[in-house]
């Protein structure tokens, strides 16, 4: 990209317990970023946890850390030192870091184009207060073998980590918050080999100002990152990885697809 264009951004938050260089090695955004021309940014939390909107017996305990007003200053410092394109601000994550993308993309809507969430949904109790004032582009990943992040919802490790909405629901509050058609569209993903989970893709479409709503389900999926590289989390954990696609890929696709108007 030449020097001094405005770039996308893409804000990529690691998961509960997880460091940027690990979301960096597991996504490989820093290289479709150099292919693509945008930028990419892999913020640490404190304490290696995002404050998502959960309450759990850690997060009653203090005060809550501000991590969405330090997302909205790391946007305004790396703008400072690149010129971005404001209309294309991205965040995306897994597993905490995913529940952590609802929380951003609904209090950082006027900023935020588009979320993508992998095995991660909406937050219990924050969607009661789930109110965006504008509308956000939001694509879902969820295996619906996940033992870490229920894909029906509920407690999360017997609600030690607190409790998650089910995702099919957390879908339909997006696409209702984005005005979009009430009756989604649905389409199967074909199961053509060993490797591949099968699913179905439920599409939100024509919501206010271009936005989409997208929930892939991958089925028997685990908690992982579609598409990552062999060996990286044991199955016996942490449940199947699919390779229907590369998450990494699809989830740019579908940002450079929906900026803000």
């Amino acid at each position: 990209m030449p020097a001094g264009r405005p770039a996308p951004l893409v804000v990529v938050f690691h998961g509960g317990g997880g460091s940027p260089s690990g979301i960096d090695r597991l996504t490989r955004f820093s290289a479709l970023a150099d292919r693509e021309g945008f930028l990419v940014a892999y913020p640490e939390s404190s304490g290696f946890q995002w404050n998502d909107g959960r309450v759990t017996a850690a997060s009653g305990a203090g005060p809550q850390i501000d991590d969405v007003g330090f997302v909205a200053a790391m946007i305004d410092a790396i703008g400072r030192e690149r010129p971005l394109d404001l209309r294309r601000i991205y965040a995306t994550g897994m597993s905490n870091g995913a529940i952590f993308s609802h929380y951003v993309g609904a209090r950082l809507s006027a900023r935020i184009a588009g979320i993508a969430a992998v095995a991660g949904g909406t937050a219990d109790p924050f969607h009661r207060t789930f109110r965006p004032e504008r509308p956000v582009s939001v694509l879902i990943i969820h295996g619906t073998k996940d033992p870490r992040i229920p894909y029906a919802g509920g407690d999360i490790q017997g609600g030690l980590l607190g409790r998650i909405l089910p995702t099919e629901e957390a879908v339909r509050l997006w696409g209702a918050r984005n005005g979009a058609a009430q009756a989604p569209a649905s389409e199967e993903l074909s199961a053509a080999s060993a490797e591949r989970c099968g699913g179905r893709r439920v599409i939100y479409s024509r919501g206010r100002d271009g936005t989409k709503a997208v929930l892939i389900r991958l089925e028997g999926g685990g908690h992982t990152w579609p598409g990552a590289p062999p060996g990286y989390l044991p199955e016996r954990q942490f449940g199947r990885l699919c390779r229907d696609f590369d998450a990494t890929a699809v989830i740019w696709e579908f940002f450079r697809a929906h900026p803000k108007p």
